[in-house]
């Protein structure tokens, strides 16, 4: 692995894998769609089918921050946001009561789904958060617009669009718990690449997520979760971080920025 954080094979950094470079580079749904095999899904179409073609990305867009760990065939986009789906049918009812699950399961399905284009950007890789924002937006409106407009009067595509703000907004109860949804998922998978790979990988650079859990009902899962974990290591070394005891400062600066939901407004005059 490079100091960069980025995976390398015989000093090549790994195919699929965001690189500094590409991160710096230019990005537009344009030249996406520009380099789709056998080209882009029609847009302006009455047929919900071109994006139905789209959502397959989905299916084969791997979550990339397994990736720097060498899981090369890891979950996919669409893996993760369907377990974070089913998980929110499992709210408890001290929140359940609280919060239109529905609108929670389909918020899970719509969270990432601007990563069909964008791709799955993690905190080590040099990708702004008000510049990650406008590349999703910018994926969105495209979806809404270009492939939902005439679909159902646009209304469906209004609807996903809609569903997708509010959890990038954070205000509302249930964006907060699907949001918290999302960390579970991720230090679920964590523990299960562990116990695949026989505890000879330590992802534990993940386990500080759970500090930023905000309900009380989700921290109980949090919690089972991580004991788990310990019991699988069984007192053999290992790394586990928490908000007592962070990971290194820059790490920590990284983390903050990309876990911190409230969107960015972008830097003025190009600036910082």
């Amino acid at each position: 692995m490079a100091a960069n954080g980025e995976t390398k094979i015989n000093g090549e950094a790994a195919p699929g894998i965001l690189t500094a470079r590409s991160a710096e580079a230019p990005w537009s749904v344009e030249s996406v769609l520009a380099s789709i095999p056998g080209g882009a899904p029609e847009e302006n179409s009455s047929s919900p089918v071109p994006f139905f073609h789209m959502l397959e990305r989905l299916k084969t867009t791997k979550r990339e921050g397994w990736r720097r760990f060498g899981i090369q065939h890891g979950e996919s986009i669409a893996d993760h946001m369907y377990r974070m789906s089913l998980i929110t049918m499992f709210a408890p009812p001290s929140l359940a009561s609280r919060i239109d699950i529905q609108r929670c399961t389909k918020m899970a399905l719509i969270h990432d789904m601007a990563e069909a284009l964008v791709g799955d950007i993690t905190p080590v890789d040099g990708v702004a958060k008000h510049e990650k924002n406008r590349r999703e937006s910018t994926t969105m409106d495209y979806f809404e617009k270009g492939l939902l407009g005439r679909v159902n009067g646009g209304m469906t595509g209004k609807d996903i669009k809609a569903i997708w703000q509010e959890y990038e907004d954070s205000e509302t109860l249930e964006s907060k718990f699907v949001h918290d949804v999302d960390k579970i998922e991720l230090i679920l998978q964590m523990v299960e690449y562990e116990k695949a790979e026989g505890c000879k990988l330590d992802l534990g650079e993940f386990s500080w997520v759970a500090s930023r859990i905000s309900l009380d009902e989700v921290k109980e899962w949090s919690r089972t979760i991580l004991k788990e974990r310990e019991d699988l290591w069984a007192g053999r070394e290992h790394s586990t971080y928490s908000e007592e005891s962070p990971p290194d400062p820059v790490a920590l600066a990284q983390k903050k920025e990309y876990y911190d939901h409230r969107t960015p407004n972008p830097p003025l005059n190009g600036h910082d």
